[in-house]
Parts: structure tokens; sequence; C-alpha cells
């Protein structure tokens, strides 16, 4: 029998904090049993520059997890953006002990005291829609594939490690301009300000708690943003108030997809799409048939092992 608590949705938290984390590694058992044992799955990542992730879990134990993690000494003033999901989009959960909690890939930068300014949300269509602006997605090139703010610039990198490299080769188009950038939570686009005012540049900007928060709090006429957002889970996209999106994985190279992807005869399902045919010969796509008829024969047992692979 389904009891009502069994059918509550669950809340999904995206959190993080730069803050020095001196001995962050002793953190890593005992967060992780605290979570298990309320039974949150998702991921965590720990360094010395603070802490990143996403956890789902029922109400009360996110709301145990947020009030934990802000007890430890550094992490007060978290960082945490609030979604439902209709079952958790996550399989296990992790802990990690990470070099950077986002990797770029540059030391020496120190996010708390040399980030760009914040913008809130409601003010973020004024700075976007000045001509004097040059508005920057951090995201990576898939991310940005299924959504993002009209009229921003697309650096097309595969991984925010080749950030750094995209500046350095357009930083004639920054000079003299006010650069406001975003990411999906905040955290990338927080270092990456840190990053760019560190080559001299003194106007710079970025949205405060990411698109998710945009998404949240600004109404959809209003809103500037154009497509979803891509997120780190099964839910794959939201999209205004932080809706499920429409947008579905492929299962052979993890590519967001819209339903204009899945109209594309290149598309199986669990085989192949748009993104990744040309990529691909007839015995991948026939291995991954089989992965695909794995996983669904896996759903039909309820054996969740094999689910999201």
């Amino acid at each position: 029998m389904t009891t009502e608590k069994e059918i509550q949705p669950v809340r999904v938290a995206a959190l993080y904090k730069f803050a020095r984390l001196d001995g962050h590694e002793a953190l890593r058992a005992p967060l992780a049993g605290f979570c298990c044992g309320r039974r949150i799955k998702g991921t965590l990542l720990l360094a010395h520059e603070g802490i990143n992730g996403t956890v789902a879990g029922s109400e009360e134990a996110i709301t145990a997890l947020i009030d934990h993690l802000q007890a430890i000494e550094g992490l007060d003033g978290l960082e945490v953006k609030y979604s439902s999901a209709a079952q958790t989009p996550f399989h296990r959960m992790k802990v990690r002990l990470k070099r950077e909690i986002v990797t770029m890939g540059v030391d020496d930068l120190d996010p708390p005291t040399s980030a760009g300014t914040y913008v809130e949300p409601a003010d973020w269509n004024a700075l976007i829609s000045d001509a004097d602006t040059l508005v920057v997605d951090t995201r990576n090139a898939y991310e940005v594939s299924i959504g993002t703010f009209k009229g921003a610039v697309d650096p097309k990198t595969a991984s925010f490690r080749e950030f750094p490299a995209w500046v350095e080769e357009h930083r004639e188009e920054l000079e003299g301009r006010k650069v406001a950038m975003f990411c999906t939570g905040g955290i990338r686009c927080e270092k990456a300000t840190a990053y760019v005012k560190s080559l001299g540049f003194r106007q710079v900007f970025h949205l405060k708690g990411g698109i998710l928060k945009y998404l949240e709090e600004v109404p959809a006429e209003e809103s500037l943003w154009q497509g979803e957002c891509f997120v780190f889970d099964e839910r794959v996209s939201v999209s205004h108030g932080l809706a499920e999106g429409e947008a579905e994985l492929c299962r052979a190279c993890r590519h967001p997809l819209t339903v204009e992807d899945r109209l594309s005869p290149k598309y199986a399902v669990g085989v192949s799409c748009p993104h990744c045919f040309e990529a691909r010969s007839d015995e991948d796509r026939a291995r991954y048939a089989e992965r695909h008829r794995q996983v669904e024969l896996a759903q039909a047992r309820g054996d969740r092992r094999h689910i999201g692979s």
C-alpha cells in the first residue's frame, strides 16, 4: 500500500560555498554517514576551498543536512537553491574529496574576496540589456545547447578548464566593457569572475544564485531566458519556476536532447542522437542497443543498478 509520505515530492538542494576548509578530509566519512542515515542521495564535493554538490531526499532530511552543514565552521551562509522532483533524481550518495570544488585549474584564486559584483535576479535583465555589457555563459557547450540568456556569448568549451584559455583569446572583446557572467547555480561564474578580475578587468558581474535562482524568482513573462536549464541529475533540465523540463539525455553520449533533437532520424532511444551519430560506428550502436535492452529489463524487474547508465 502506498502511503501519503511515499508519494510526497522529493526535495532537491543544489548548494555550494567557497570557504577555507582546513582538514576537509576528516569531514568526508561523517558527512556520508549523516546523509546515508537519512536516505539522502546525490553528490557532495569537499576541497580546501569549500563545498559543492546537489542532493535529494525528504524535506525533513534535506533541512537537517543544510542545518548540519551550516554548523560546520566556515560553511554558515551556504548558497542553496531548492527545487523538487517527482522521484529521487540520483541513485546513490557520494561524498568525494577533490582538489577544487569546481575545476578550473588556476591556482591562487580566492572567490570570497575577489569575485565579481553579485547581481540579484531582479536586476539581471537591466544589466544584460545594456549595450555596453558583454554577457558570457560560463557553462559548457552541451549545457548551452538547450538554453541560455538572450544575446549571451557561448565560449563553446568542453570543460571549465578551457575557460581561462577562451578569456585569453578574447581579451580585446572584454576590454572597456561590462562583463556579466552566469552559470547554473552560481559557483562557476563566481570563480570565473575572480579569474577575469585577476587579469585586471574591473567591471565584472555575475548572477547571484545562477540560472536556477533566476528561473525561480523571475516570472516567465518578464524573463530573458530562452530554452531550458541543464541540471546534473536524472531530471536533465528545469524551466521557469524550476519545473522539470522536457529535455532527455542521450544514453550513448550523455548529451542533453531537446524535443526537436528527438524528432531527428538519427535519434534512437539509448542508441544514438544527432550529436553523436556521425562519431559512432554501427558496432558502437549495436553495443548501445544491447545495453539499453538490459536497462529496460532491469526496470521491468525493479532493479535500479543499471538505470541511468
